[in-house]
């Protein structure tokens, strides 16, 4: 005797497919309203209008001898390097950039990566641990950020360019700790009081890592950055990160510091052991733009001038600006609407601005950022300051 065959079993109706990025488009609505949206906007290779949006602080991105470093190594490296820095990425060329940028800006060794978010990334996370305090300033870059929360370590916000904070903070902590800040702040352009942090560190054996991004090309003698300008280029417990992307117009990012910082970094750091070395016509680029400001010193200078200057002027006719510290010349707008009509305004004139809005700016506080270039001539400076004020928005 055989059983009876279970009786088949009805499918289910399928329910139609849910847009499961639905919340996307109310994320979009709401950057709208707020007057929050980004977007991308492919730029000629050769432009009339005046840039001062770029950071191309020394004016070298589109400098013969940079361009012409740069082909150079193409054709002779290739146009890519091939693998991460163990494995076949790392060049001739990758380890004549690391020694003299090392030499030029005073610390014992340097490890070059593929960008300044990446070489953020690797200072912080390779130099902490689960038992290490790090010490964070409020207005860091979102690289700095990013490492804190990657590095699995305790992580103490303290308040903008304040050395009283993380003294308090370190003291009652009391371990193993790591303080790290910019050298220069990319939205007002004001420098971090690092003489005053290090003597902090010092005290509480604390280690001192300084974003220089803004400051390598602008401040110390020749342009050897912050830290240099501190008296703090290779004192004992100071690691610096840098960006080839700025002053010296080429791609890619560094660590400095003491040569057994580097050799860990180049064991642990995850951004520099499983990425792809930088390419070597950013290197060549990075090596050319170097040899140059060693030759042309003279450019850091003016490029502080040029702040000066486009601060003075536009102060004096009634704005409100941040004093440049560097090369970075931060203009307040009344709301993030205004900053981007006024940007837009600029744009329309001639004139290519930044325009910083939440949430890239930590105080919520919308402005024009303004790059003083080594190579604008007087005229330029007049022209710039002459279309910010016409297009400026009223307060209202």
């Amino acid at each position: 005797m055989t059983q009876d065959a279970p009786p088949p079993v009805q499918p289910h109706p399928v329910p139609a497919p849910a847009d499961v990025f639905a919340w996307i488009d109310e994320a979009a609505r709401a950057r709208e309203q707020a007057g929050l949206v980004r977007t991308l906007r492919p730029r000629p290779a050769v432009s009339d209008l005046l840039d001062l949006a770029s950071n191309d602080y020394l004016g070298l991105a589109h400098h013969p001898e940079t361009t012409e470093a740069a082909a150079g190594a193409a054709r002779r490296w290739g146009a890519g390097a091939t693998g991460s820095r163990l494995v076949t990425g790392t060049t001739e060329l990758h380890a004549e950039l690391e020694r003299e940028l090392a030499e030029f800006c005073g610390f014992e060794a340097a490890l070059v990566l593929s960008s300044g978010y990446a070489a953020n990334l690797a200072a912080v996370t390779a130099l902490s641990a689960r038992d290490t305090l790090v010490v964070s300033d409020a207005g860091n870059h979102a690289s700095i950020v990013d490492g804190c929360r990657l590095s699995r370590a305790g992580t103490a916000v303290v308040p903008h360019s304040d050395p009283e904070a993380v003294r308090k903070t370190l003291e009652a902590f009391g371990g193993r700790a790591m303080v790290v800040t910019d050298s220069v702040f990319s939205v007002d352009g004001d420098a971090a009081p690092l003489a005053a942090h290090a003597e902090v560190c010092r005290a509480y054996g604390a280690a001192l890592v300084v974003d220089d991004a803004h400051g390598l090309g602008v401040l110390g003698e020749g342009g050897r950055g912050a830290l240099a300008a501190a008296g703090l280029a290779g004192a004992d417990g100071t690691v610096a990160t840098l960006t080839l992307s700025k002053s010296l117009g080429s791609q890619g990012g560094a660590v400095l510091g003491p040569a057994k910082v580097i050799e860990h970094l180049v064991n642990t750091a995850r951004t520099f052991i499983f990425d792809t070395g930088l390419a070597p016509a950013a290197v060549g680029a990075a090596l050319g733009s170097l040899r140059l400001l060693r030759r042309e010193p003279e450019r850091a200078a003016r490029a502080r001038e040029v702040a000066a200057a486009l601060y003075g002027r536009l102060t004096a006719a009634g704005l409100t600006a941040a004093r440049p510290d560097a090369a970075v010349v931060s203009v307040r707008a009344p709301s993030p609407a205004a900053a981007l009509r006024w940007a837009a305004d600029c744009r329309e004139a001639g004139l290519a601005v930044g325009c910083f809005r939440p949430p890239s700016v930590p105080d919520g506080i919308s402005r024009l950022r303004l790059t003083a270039r080594a190579d604008l001539t007087e005229a330029q400076i007049t022209q710039a300051v002459g279309t910010i004020l016409r297009t400026a928005p009223t307060a209202g």
